[in-house]
C-alpha cells in the first residue's frame, strides 16, 4: 500500500526537512526522487505570483493523480505540497516526492506527476510585473509534455 500525502498550504516549507523526513522510507525503499519548484522570474519584471485553488476540489484532484502514480509504478510514497497564496521571485512554490524499490520508478513516476502538476492540476496563477498583472496561459510544451503520458 503507498503512503500518500498532499498538502495545499500557504506557509512556506523548509525543503530540506521536508526531502530528510521523506527519505527515512522503510526497508523496501531503495530510492528518494524529490523535485522543488521555485518561482523564477524570466524577464525581470516579475514582482509577484498569486496561486489560487479551490480548497477540497484540489486535494482531491492531487490524490487522484498521486494514486494514478502509485497504480503506474510500484511506490512505496508519495508526497505533493503546493503553496497559494503570493509568492515573490525565488521561493518555492512546490515540492514532489517519490519513494520506491528502485530509481526508474522513482524518477518516472516524479516526472509523470510534475507533468500533471504544470498542465492540469486545478491552480490558477496569476502574475504581476511592473507593467500590471495577467493570468498565466497554459503552454503548448506543458501540454506535450503531458502527453507522454
Amino acid at each position: 500500500m503507498t503512503r500518500i500525502t498532499i498538502r495545499v498550504e500557504q506557509a512556506p516549507f523548509d525543503f530540506g526537512a521536508e526531502c530528510a523526513r521523506f527519505a527515512e522510507g522503510g526497508a523496501d525503499t531503495g530510492a528518494v526522487v524529490t523535485f522543488c519548484g521555485i518561482v523564477r522570474d524570466d524577464t525581470g519584471t516579475l514582482e509577484s505570483m498569486e496561486i489560487e485553488h479551490y480548497p477540497g476540489m484540489t486535494e482531491r484532484a492531487l490524490t487522484k493523480i498521486a494514486e494514478e502514480a502509485a497504480r503506474r509504478w510500484s511506490l512505496s510514497e508519495v508526497l505533493i505540497l503546493h503553496r497559494y497564496g503570493p509568492l515573490r521571485p525565488g521561493e518555492r512554490i512546490m515540492m514532489v516526492a517519490t519513494a520506491s524499490a528502485h530509481r526508474a520508478e522513482a524518477f518516472a513516476s516524479a516526472d509523470f506527476l510534475m507533468d500533471y502538476l504544470k498542465s492540469r492540476a486545478p491552480f490558477w496563477k496569476k502574475e504581476t510585473t511592473r507593467a500590471g498583472s495577467d493570468w498565466v496561459a497554459a503552454k503548448a510544451s506543458d501540454e506535450a509534455a503531458l502527453a507522454r503520458w
